[in-house]
């Protein structure tokens, strides 16, 4: 029998949440340059596996997301 090849995993750079490492407390709806980094080019907002950020930052994305969007300071849909 001949021996099985090794699989080679690809080691991945661990991302560390933006947030947590500048301290943020909140997240604001106002602040439309950050809110679009962690959006696609269609308007879909990222997962947390993306864009590296914790469960509790990523909901807090999630609510200014909307409200930016509700205020019309971003597009429901992508041009």
């Amino acid at each position: 029998m001949a021996p099985r090849d090794k699989k080679k995993f690809k080691r991945f750079k661990e991302r560390r949440c933006r947030f947590t490492q500048l301290k943020v407390e909140f997240i604001d709806w106002k602040d439309t340059q950050t809110l679009q980094r962690l959006c696609t080019g269609q308007g879909k907002i990222l997962g947390r596996k993306r864009t590296g950020t914790n469960a509790r930052f990523q909901r807090m994305v999630k609510v200014a997301i909307k409200r930016a969007r509700f205020m019309a300071l971003m597009p429901y849909q992508g041009s």
